[in-house]
């Protein structure tokens, strides 16, 4: 299990009491109040570690609770302020209340801090009490209790270029050669479990921090297989290289259904700079198909390469046109402006119409983007687009509103001919 979140609960320290104290010396018969403040109780404050990559810490730990402050004591002492607990967090994580879901905090920056829970003022001493008509007050306050709040934190990794694809199209391997991480690598599907970072070197001035996504699958979007947990890294890169398997059946069905996977989470994914490798083109099969696959994605406007990340063949050209298409990406937002989750599809993300000529058009601008990314020439990406009908419920949507055989169906500027 990748542990990207975690929901724990923070205490801050309460206060330290005040005193009721006197002065009692020898030869003093009427020593006036001198109780002392309590101190303040111990704030808590998630900060930013780089050294940490996972929340896997909140799972054997999920209560925090910061040290009170000390007891005021006579002699107009008072008492000693507790230090603030300090809780390790790794880059890109987002606090949120556990509650209300509201956004608190979205900490990405080395050594970044936010107060999450403040220690309670410490209570004044009888000192504090006196006046010229109460000379000898009894009176002193305890001191504030502290906070207590649970929080959710969602973990985004942070990285200039998300690797995405789908299951073994050859992310790690391609990770592995270009930067000094060691992910695991297998020849079958799924060896990846949770993503990894690594750090290329270009030229020895300039680096790039690389992720590699595990695959996605399809209903990724709606949380099917770890789809939620992996989708959200990719919404902190700027740029994305998209490996496709020369090996694979059909590597342009397979770009349509991770595009179709980005599109139905987050349209702000499906609109991110996409760098297309072919990979295994040290193979036959790849080495055949690459003519057709750089011809097809060119005219659709994708710049394309061929490489192979296991004879690390143009895996350098690879890095550096990504670098330069990073050059040219927008910034990302300070704040987050995307959601973590999405909520599960209903009848209000599409509407269903009678046309006058009989056909049924389906409006929606989940299913609309996913048509449009849908490569209809392919039969294999077709039926990956009739799966995500019936996932999303249109499919028995539409036979309710009572299409029969040969219906056209329409959605967005497409085209469809109803078949039972």
């Amino acid at each position: 299990m990748y542990f990207d979140e975690a929901t724990i609960t923070v205490r801050s320290g309460s206060g330290g009491n005040g005193a009721i104290s006197f002065r009692r010396e020898k030869f003093v018969p009427r020593g006036g109040p001198d109780g002392g403040d309590g101190g303040r109780g111990g704030d808590v404050i998630l900060e930013v570690n780089p050294t940490l990559n996972t929340l896997l810490a909140f799972s054997r730990k999920r209560e925090f609770t910061a040290q009170d402050g000390g007891r005021g004591q006579g002699r107009k002492m008072h008492g000693k302020s507790a230090p603030a607990l300090v809780i390790q967090v790794p880059p890109g994580t987002v606090v949120r209340d556990a509650a209300t879901g509201a956004l608190l905090g979205d900490l990405t920056e080395l050594g970044q801090q936010l107060q999450v829970a403040r220690g309670g003022r410490g209570g004044r001493g009888n000192a504090r009490f006196a006046n010229a008509r109460q000379q000898a007050p009894r009176i002193g306050e305890k001191g504030a209790p502290g906070e207590e709040h649970q929080l959710k934190l969602e973990l985004k990794l942070i990285a200039d270029i998300g690797i995405v694809g789908v299951p073994n199209a050859g992310k790690s391997t391609l990770l592995a050669a270009v930067t000094a991480a060691k992910p695991k690598i297998a020849p079958y599907p799924f060896t990846t479990l949770v993503p990894n970072l690594g750090v290329a070197d270009l030229d020895g001035e300039r680096t790039l921090i690389l992720a590699d996504i595990p695959g996605l699958i399809e209903g990724a979007h709606q949380g099917a297989g770890l789809g939620f947990d992996f989708l959200r890294h990719i919404q902190r890169t700027r740029v994305l290289i998209h490996l496709l398997d020369g090996a694979g059946a059909d590597p342009l069905a397979d770009f349509s259904q991770i595009n179709s996977e980005l599109a139905l989470f987050d349209e702000h994914l499906a609109r991110k700079p996409q760098l297309v490798a072919l990979n295994k083109t040290d193979l036959p099969d790849a080495q055949a198909r690459w003519p057709a696959v750089k011809a097809e994605l060119e005219k659709r406007g994708y710049a394309v390469m061929a490489i192979s990340a296991l004879a690390r063949t143009n895996v350098r050209d690879l890095l550096f046109h990504a670098a330069r298409m990073l050059d040219e990406a927008l910034p990302l937002p300070v704040v987050e402006e995307m959601p973590v989750y999405r909520p599960a599809f209903d009848a209000s993300d599409f509407v269903i119409t009678r046309e006058p000529d009989g056909g049924y058009r389906v409006s929606g601008a989940k299913i609309e983007r996913a048509a449009k990314m849908t490569y209809w020439e392919y039969d294999e990406a077709v039926e990956r687009f009739q799966k995500i009908l019936e996932v999303l419920g249109i499919y028995q949507a539409l036979i309710d509103a009572g299409v029969q055989q040969g219906n056209a169906v329409r959605i967005g500027e497409y085209e469809l001919e109803w078949s039972d």
